[in-house]
């Protein structure tokens, strides 16, 4: 199945901005616009669902690191599409180029990387980490 976790793959996730996705309910900001926080989720979303597909069954993906820029504030009631595409595959490391719009155009753009993890060995991991001796 992972042979099909090819470059390419493109990925869309959309929201409408609500009080609760503020920079201002989020305490990443004073203000009532969309909150860098949930850009990022928003991001991360549209990364991890556009290649869930493509996993075996107990697979999935974690983030592993993100460089983006919020370029446009976007106010409470605003409409936001995130968009990705996947442009590398380096064994378990992928990269995807990611960006997000609003009715007036470009509100964020940069790259994010997912690893593609078992599920349970990762659970068990992060649990171990819980073990102080």
């Amino acid at each position: 199945l992972l042979l099909m976790l090819t470059p390419g793959i493109t990925g869309k996730k959309e929201l409408t901005v609500t009080e609760a996705y503020t920079a201002r309910s989020l305490s990443s900001g004073a203000l009532p616009v969309f909150g860098t926080p949930m850009l990022v989720a928003l991001m991360e979303g549209c990364a991890h669902e556009s290649v869930l597909p493509c996993l075996e069954k107990g697979q999935g993906t974690v983030g592993t690191g993100l460089d983006i820029q919020h370029l446009a504030p976007t106010p409470v009631g605003g409409h936001v599409r995130a968009e990705s595409l996947l442009v590398k595959v380096e064994g378990r490391l992928l990269t995807f180029e990611v960006r997000a719009y609003d009715e007036a155009g470009l509100i964020g753009q940069g790259t994010h990387t997912r690893c593609i993890i078992s599920e349970d060995r990762f659970m068990q991991k992060a649990q171990s980490r819980l073990e102080t001796k």
